[in-house]
């Protein structure tokens, strides 16, 4: 009885041997589908963690009134971290607008592009002209049309001041309200990148 368990068994290991060699490829194909799946899943959740979890410590450090620590730089003793913070807010009052009757003069602070200066004169335009039909896609498109039409060349330095008139503003508005869904589909993975246009 023993004897004739052991042949099942033998004859069960052999079926299972038999069947794997048979069937490897389709076994390896599955094991690399699964492992390129994982990949994909893995790489589209860490792309989306640091942009979520970036607003998500503004937040908090507006509510706690902490110092903010960059990506990469160790955590600072508290005079360090004071030292950081005025130095952010030295360059932050490098950056300045004003206004004129005609336009919008922004001038560049620390870590300032284009960009930047249009995202000033369209938040200060449509702070005293509100807008409520412009999602932050149209905002998008409204920037970088800025940014095309300023007429400023080269590169943007600390003290650089970019002039963006309100009728280019206003024309930028009006031609962002033209673009279709599928444009505005477009935009919207830089919408995403740009929290405060929300």
């Amino acid at each position: 009885m023993e004897e004739n368990e052991k042949d099942e068994q033998e004859t069960d290991f052999e079926d299972t041997k038999s069947w794997i060699r048979d069937n490897l490829r389709i076994i390896i194909s599955i094991i690399i589908v699964v492992a390129i799946a994982g990949g994909v899943y893995s790489y589209s959740k860490r792309s989306q963690a640091p942009a979520e979890n970036k607003e998500i410590a503004e937040e908090q450090m507006e509510e706690e009134g902490t110092v903010e620590v960059q990506e990469g730089e160790e955590t600072k003793a508290p005079e360090d971290q004071k030292k950081i913070a005025e130095e952010k807010k030295t360059a932050a009052s490098d950056a300045t607008s004003k206004e004129t009757e005609g336009s919008f003069i922004e001038t560049a602070g620390k870590g300032d592009g284009q960009t930047h200066l249009a995202r000033r004169a369209l938040a200060n335009y449509l702070e005293k002209n509100p807008d409520s039909g412009l999602t932050a896609e149209h905002k998008i498109y409204i920037e970088d049309y800025l940014r095309k039409h300023s007429g400023a060349k080269g590169s943007v330095h600390i003290g650089t001041s970019i002039e963006f008139s309100k009728d280019s503003i206003n024309k930028a508005i009006e031609s962002s309200k033209k673009l279709n869904d599928k444009q505005l589909n477009n935009l919207h993975k830089y919408a995403v990148q740009v929290p405060s246009l929300t």
